[in-house]
């Protein structure tokens, strides 16, 4: 595909990947936010004999080129554990950058050509690559770096999305909670107090891979209800588990029983993208080291809240309507005495008003607003 100069083709070998991997930065480098991941991670994430996502979707990758410069990327990919909508299959887009918006709406057209050749009728995004991992383009809050496992970009995305048809579907919200000073008195008295049989404790890493299926079989069930959400399979649990277990203290992961039955559960991530800064998504020569001393030694004053969760049958209840304070409560001592002075609980959608309503109550304020959108393809 040509236009303007600019030819479109699909990422083919180790050399396509590893310039479809480094172009966000070359793109985005000037960004005082901009945050490179490494790239080795990057390219684990999109192979797929180390990501289990592909083997539930269908995922195609392409690079722009103008001349021998490459000037953007997208992704399209069909997740067949997707729902339907409007009785049709829901094609995706992500991983999208590019220069100017002519280069993006040339990619956006790739993708959806590509989507209908596989009889999609309805194309979201941006997700990379599922609703389970980064999602949405970054329309509010571009004066702040991303937490883990958050995208980036400036305000030209979410604009040329707009203007080649596309309208939002949703709104995913990030909120700021300062942890440097504990919970509030009246918050602290309600997440202290003793409810009969309610146990609060951390995860046991003894028995970590167990411990983490636990998890997801509450998230499965606890996120069941919410727009878009497609279930994690064991696979990727294992996957997620193997990757969180070198990074994440066994304290910083919460779990709720009732009468010894696993019910609820919080996650908080170090944030890691403080360490990552000015390493340019390399760890050799010596970024390993950097990265290592940034992560054991000096520390990180920020982590992010993924997951929370609560059993449907059990949120309803009095005690299952404090559960989720209790957690956040269970947080802060190991928090504090790491030095985290700052959690972000993202992503929320913007209809949960139970949750943000939650969030809000313990003194979190909304700072980063992500947008998901979508198009009918005809």
């Amino acid at each position: 595909m040509a236009s303007q100069g600019i030819t479109i083709t699909e990422v083919a070998g180790r050399g396509d990947m590893t310039r479809f991997i480094r172009l966000p930065g070359e793109i985005s480098g000037d960004d005082p936010n901009w945050i490179e991941q490494l790239h080795f991670e990057r390219r684990r994430f999109l192979t797929p004999k180390t990501n289990p996502f592909f083997d539930h979707a269908d995922v195609k990758l392409w690079l722009a080129k103008q001349g021998d410069k490459i000037v953007g990327r997208i992704s399209a990919q069909i997740d067949h554990n997707m729902p339907l909508h409007e009785g049709s299959k829901v094609g995706m887009f992500g991983m999208l950058d590019g220069q100017d918006e002519d280069i993006i709406a040339g990619l956006l057209d790739t993708a959806e050509n590509w989507l209908r050749a596989q009889s999609v009728k309805w194309i979201r995004g941006p997700f990379s690559l599922s609703i389970n991992h980064s999602s949405g383009a970054l329309v509010d809050g571009f004066d702040t770096p991303p937490q883990i496992m958050m995208d980036h970009n400036g305000p030209l995305l979410g604009s040329a999305i707009e203007r080649h048809g596309y309208v939002k579907a949703r709104d995913l919200l990030a909120y700021q909670l300062d942890v440097s000073n504990g919970l509030s008195g009246k918050m602290r008295s309600l997440a202290t107090r003793e409810y009969k049989g309610l146990v609060i404790r951390p995860l046991e890493r003894k028995k970590f891979a167990e411990e983490i299926r636990t998890i997801m079989d509450i998230f499965n069930d606890a996120w069941g209800g919410n727009w878009g959400f497609v279930p994690l399979t064991e696979a990727e649990t294992e996957a997620m588990a193997e990757e969180l277990k070198p990074i994440i203290p066994d304290d910083f992961i919460q779990i709720a029983e009732i009468d010894g039955e696993p019910v609820g559960f919080i996650v908080l991530l170090p944030n890691i993208n403080e360490a990552l800064r000015g390493l340019d998504g390399r760890l050799f020569p010596f970024g390993w080291a950097r990265l290592l001393w940034r992560l054991k030694v000096k520390g990180v004053r920020s982590a992010r809240v993924p997951l929370m969760g609560v059993r449907q049958a059990t949120t309803d209840t009095i005690i299952g309507k404090l559960i989720p304070l209790k957690l956040i409560y269970a947080l802060q001592e190991p928090s504090m005495s790491r030095g985290i002075e700052e959690l972000e609980m993202s992503w929320l959608l913007e209809e949960n008003m139970s949750v943000r309503r939650f969030v809000e109550s313990i003194g979190s304020t909304l700072y980063k607003t992500y947008r998901i959108y979508e198009k009918q393809l005809t």
